[in-house]
Formats: structure tokens, sequence, C-alpha cells
């Protein structure tokens, strides 16, 4: 509305005009990409997207954070580390969580860092700093009793992670058992795979006719998460151990020094590139030095993480919901290299988008060669001018996919032409359509075999229905041979039938029959992972979880409007829309009754659903970091919302009550107060859960 003194005037009548909030609608879509960028790295060991262009999304998202306090919400990944912990191992509560680091991109904010240590001190502390190198690998917590190696998990969300102990067994330098040491030891490192074993394992996967490894670090963590610990040792894994977690009182430590000096008489792998510094100025040195030098070890570097090294000076400065104050990670910036652009080609993906990516003359950079590199869609080649035959910039840090920058002009042949995407699919041959408005283009024939089979690879994936031993080859054989048209079929397959796509392999009878208890065991996967399986658009997990506790099962979900999903507190109109989409689609409810009739539970949610509703039209808000009790405060909300109530994030005339943890944000209270809104503690919120009134 062009004239805004009208505004209260209509609301004393009941009209509300909502006026357009870009920051609103951006932080949104933030927050959705991060999530799902966040769940592709830390939970399937797939990342997508560069770090540089993951680091840009989050910086973006703190900026409009910081700017507008008002649009900060709980769930913000701005303030969570790591991902949930899949499911397939068991939970390992950290005593003292895992947490992530904050990120310094150049030298000017290295040293905005340490301005603000310096303003955080006294100027009596003389601060040191000590250096060490950011390794690319896979964060894990070793934890001995008396000596004996009795617990080993991932980082996971930060609180809690996975129990990975008999795989870690199987790294050579973990001592299984240490002579002296303190009663409760609580280790803390990196597991990595050295680029030489990297390396060696590519060679024997490609003279084995099998697709080669991404890089180091996803093969590290894959090799770590594996539910037969013979493969994990197979991968010769190695470990740089770097921090103490938990130790009991006989650990007496007060410096970083100190602490490696403790790890190395434990016999305990550190790495002997750390240094300590009184001089800011040789902290910098230190930088940039590694910089240069990033390639030369037989392990991968993304950076040098600088922390203070005196550790009642960490006391001192805390931390924030997410990362310590007293340490920073300064990010190597991403590297470059030219080669030739040999061809443009077309990749089709389940939802039918199609994305154009470069195929290119081999190249060295980032820390491994690169053939291929994104190019993410029709108008991006268009502006960069990309063709083939070009000299192009390839740009890699350290990551999974490249990215080309744009082409060197002064080496184009006269006589090259422009690329233009092409006008059918790749693979099924149809008309591919572009929406006015749409920076993509899709395949819109749900049969199309590329769709078909990176829908069931998706649906097999460990964090959706788990079918291990499904894989790409064998997928591409189902859907050649029309064994399988959509995920439905393939518990319709028979032995005989999977025989057939797998006869090539000797082992095939072995393969088939491990495959076949994979596919009978998938069917009793819980609701939150079918949803997830299904590939509906902008859902991930947290969303997933949510909706399936409100509604119990699919039928209901499917008939459900877009309203009653929105009402579910922590779900957002994108994704409310989403869900209905999907779901009034009649191949999809197709695929849906076929996974019924095949014998897929639809309906199977965590006990915690059928919780007595004991807090049904009551709003919970909940503020801070609750340590005494729950996992997390995600936790306590999750808890709230299975007993019947709401949990927003902001306080209001209609909230019953206003929880307090540590580090709670003073403008909750505030409005508490002057609302007349009771204020509890963790201990009051356990009475309200147990039966749901204020003590």
């Amino acid at each position: 509305m062009e004239n805004d003194k009208y505004l209260p005037l209509l609301a004393k009548v009941g009209i509300v005009v909502n006026k357009p909030d870009p920051d609103y609608d951006r932080a949104t879509e933030l927050r959705i990409q991060i999530a799902a960028h966040d769940e592709a790295y830390h939970g399937r060991d797939e990342p997508v997207v560069p770090d540089a262009d993951y680091d840009a999304l989050v910086r973006e998202l703190v900026a409009i954070e910081n700017r507008r306090p008002d649009l900060v919400t709980s769930d913000s990944p701005s303030g969570l580390v790591g991902s949930e912990p899949n499911e397939m191992f068991a939970p390992v509560e950290h005593e003292v969580p895992m947490m992530s680091l904050d990120n310094a991109m150049d030298l000017s904010e290295l040293d905005a860092w340490h301005e603000r240590i310096l303003k955080s001190l006294d100027d009596s502390d003389n601060p040191r700093f000590v250096c060490e190198l950011k390794f690319d690998g896979l964060a894990v917590s070793i934890r001995y009793d008396d000596g004996e190696l009795t617990r080993a998990a991932t980082r996971g969300n930060g609180r809690v992670g996975e129990d990975v102990t008999h795989n870690v067994l199987t790294i050579r330098g973990i001592p299984h058992r240490i002579d002296d040491a303190p009663k409760i030891l609580e280790v803390r490192g990196e597991v990595y795979l050295p680029i030489s074993r990297f390396n060696e394992l590519n060679r024997q996967q490609t003279a084995n006719g099998g697709p080669p490894f991404a890089n180091p670090r996803n093969t590290a963590a894959g090799s770590l998460r594996q539910k037969d610990p013979e493969v994990t040792a197979s991968r010769n894994l190695a470990f740089w151990s770097y921090q103490l977690g938990q130790t009991s009182s006989d650990a007496t430590i007060s410096s970083s020094e100190e602490t490696f000096a403790l790890l190395e008489r434990l016999g305990l792998p550190v790495n002997p590139e750390i240094q300590e510094f009184s001089n800011f100025a040789d902290v910098r040195g230190f930088c940039r030095e590694w910089m240069e030098k990033r390639h030369e070890p037989d392990y991968e570097i993304d950076g040098v993480v600088v922390k203070l090294a005196d550790l009642a000076q960490r006391e001192k400065l805390g931390s924030t919901s997410r990362a310590p104050r007293w340490a920073i990670a300064f990010k190597f910036p991403p590297e470059e290299k030219i080669t030739r652009l040999l061809q443009i080609d077309v990749s089709v993906g389940r939802t039918g988008r199609a994305t154009p990516f470069a195929v290119l003359e081999p190249v060295f950079v980032g820390g491994s060669t690169v053939g291929m590199a994104t190019l993410h869609n029709e108008d991006q080649v268009a502006a960069k001018d990309v063709r083939p035959g070009d000299i192009v910039v390839v740009r890699k840090a350290g990551d999974v996919i490249p990215e080309v920058v744009g082409p060197v002009l002064g080496e184009r042949d006269d006589e090259s032409q422009p690329w233009s995407f092409p006008k059918t699919c790749p693979s099924c041959g149809l008309a591919l359509v572009r929406s006015d408005g749409d920076a993509n283009t899709y395949c819109l024939n749900r049969t199309c075999p590329a769709r078909v089979e990176t829908g069931i690879i998706h649906f097999a994936s460990r964090n959706a229905l788990d079918i291990e031993g499904l894989g790409e080859r064998t997928v591409r054989g189902l859907v050649e041979q029309g064994l399988v048209r959509d995920v439905g079929d393939l518990f319709g397959l028979t032995k005989n039938q999977l025989l057939e796509v797998l006869v090539a392999d000797a082992s095939n009878e072995t393969l088939v029959n491990n495959l076949m208890t994979a596919i009978d065991e998938a069917r009793q996967r819980p609701l939150p992972n079918v949803l997830i399986g299904l590939g509906i658009e902008h859902l991930g997990p947290s969303a997933a979880e949510l909706i399936a506790r409100r509604f119990g099962g699919v039928e209901a979900i499917a008939n459900a409007d877009a309203d009653e999903i929105e009402a579910i507190d922590g779900i957002g109109p994108v994704i409310a829309q989403s869900v209905t989409d999907f779901f009034s689609n009649s191949h999809n409810r197709s695929v849906v009754e076929k996974l019924k009739s095949n014998g897929v539970r639809l309906d199977l949610v965590e006990e915690e659903r059928d919780a007595p509703q004991i807090l049904a039209g009551r709003s919970v808000v909940v503020t801070g970091s609750l340590d005494g009790w729950f996992i997390s405060r995600e936790e306590a909300k999750k808890a709230i919302v299975a007993r019947g109530g709401k949990s927003p994030g902001s306080v209001s005339k209609s909230t019953y009550a206003l929880v307090v943890g540590a580090e709670a944000g003073q403008s909750k209270l505030d409005k508490a107060e002057e609302l007349g809104v009771p204020i509890a503690g963790e201990a009051e919120l356990r009475r309200i859960l147990d039966i749901g009134e204020l003590p």
C-alpha cells in the first residue's frame, strides 16, 4: 500500500494488510537451502555445493538475522552444528558438546576476530595463540575408562553422535588400551584418509570396473560409517588427536601445550605442524605459509584453526550456541586452474530438472583431479558464455563439485558458437520445458528412465529407506529391463528377476539373497523415512518428523490441506504447499498405493506420538540452551508438540509459559514480563510435560 497511515485504521476494522517482507522471504529460502546442504554433507557424506558457496549462504543468513532479530528462529541452521545422527548407529550423547567453528574467509576477518579477543580479555592477559592445520575429515570423540577404549562416536548434531566404536577400533594408531591414563579420558580428533591411500583405492576401484571415489573426505566418512568393521579396516583410515573432551579430575591441564604433551605421552597421534605464537603477525604468517603448502601433506587440509592457548582464557570467553569464541577457522580461498572444456552435457534428476555440466580435460585443482564441473542452469551457461572447445577457468577448494568460472576469451577459436540448451530430454527424448520466471528446465515425463533411476537411488539411500545393496548399476539394470517403473515396484521384485539383472556377477546368488532381505526390512521403516524417500521437494528430516507425528500416517497427510500442514509449529508455507502438491498428483498417489499393497508400512511413527495430549491448546515457548535434561531445545519443543501443544518462536498474550535455559534472549524475557506470561525453568518444564500444568 502506498500510504501506510491507513494501516492502523484498517486494522481497527479487522482488515490486516500484509506488506511484502523481502528479508523474511530470503531468510526462509536460505534456511531451506542450508538445511538441505547440511543434511547432504553431514548426514549422507554427499555434499552438492562447494564449501565457499555454502559459507556464503550461511553468512547471508547471519547478516539478515543480525539486522532483523525478529526473524531468528529456534531451528535456524545459523545456530546448529552438523546434522542429526543416522539411525543405523546407536546414539551417543556427548557429555561435553562437540561444537563447530566460526570461519574467517580472509586475513581481514581473522584480524577482526583477534580484535574481539583483545577486547574481551584484560590488558594483563597477554594471549598466546596455537595454530593447527584444519583437516578435511570426520570429527570423532574417543572415550577411555580406566585406560580402556570403551566408546567412539561421531560429532552428529553436536550433542548426540553415532556409535562407531567397532569401526574406530580398526584404525591403526588409535590405542585400544592406555597405561597411566586418567580415570576418564575423552579424546577428540579427526579421522581421515591419507591421499596416497585414496589414490590406491581408486586404482583398485577402476581396475574392478567400479566408479572412482569422489574425494578423501567423503571416502573417510563413508568408510567410518560401515556396518561391517572389516570394510572399515580395509580402507586403512588414520587419525589425528587435537583436543580433550570430558576428563576426570586427575587430568589437570591448563594450556594447549600441556594438552598435546599429554596426548603424545599417552601414545595418541598428534600432528607435527602445530605451532604456538605470542605475536599475532606470526599467526597471519602461518596461515599464509600453509596456503602455499596446502598440498604438501599426505592428507587434505582446507584451512588453519587458530585458538587461544590458555584454557582459563578460553573459559573466560565461553561460546555461542554453536561455536567457541576463543577459536576460529581460517579458510583457504578456492583454487583456480585452466583447462579445456570438451563438451557440455545435460543430466536429468529425480524431479525432472535438467542440469547442464561441463566435461573437462582432466586437471589437478583443489587437491584432486577434476574431469567434470557444474554449470547450474541455462542462464548460468549464457551468462558465463562458456562453449565447447573453450579454455576455461575451473575453481575448486577441496570440495566435491568444482565450478567453471568462465572462459579465457583470448584463447577462444574465431569460429566458436554459443552453446544452446537441448530441446529434448537426453534420456527419454521427449520435450524439455522451462516455465516463465523459472531458471530451471524440466523433463515432465514421469517415466523418463533418468528420473526413475535417480528417484529409486534416492529412495534407497541411507536417510530414506536404507536399502543396502541397491546401487546405481543394479537400479539401471532394473529400469532398463522394465522391471521397475517407480519405487513401488521394488517391493514386488522376485528373486529370479534380480538374478537376471545381476547374472554377470560371479557371486550373484549371495548378492540377490542379501538384497531381497534388505528390501524386505525396508518395509518396516518409520514414516518420516518414507516421506523423505518419496522425494517431496523442500521436505527435510526434521519437517518429515513433525508432519509424521501430527498426522500419524500417509493417508491422513495426503488428505490434509496446506493450511492444516502449515499449522504445525516448525512447518512453513513453502513446505506445506509442496507436501500438498505432491499428494494431489495422481501419479504420486498411485505410487503410494503400490507401496501399501506391497506391504510397506505407511503409519509407523515413534511411540511418543501416543503421549497424552495434556498440552492441547497451550503454547509453550522455549528459549536458551537446555543442558540439564533435554538433549537440545529442539527435543524439548518436540516433546511439547507430542503432547498436543505448540512451541512457537515468539511470546504473545496467548503463551502459557516461557521456559528459559542458559543464554536466553533478553527480548523474550522482557516480552513475557510485559504480558504477564509465567517464566519457568527446566524443572518446571518437566512438570508441564508430566501433568500439563505449571507447579
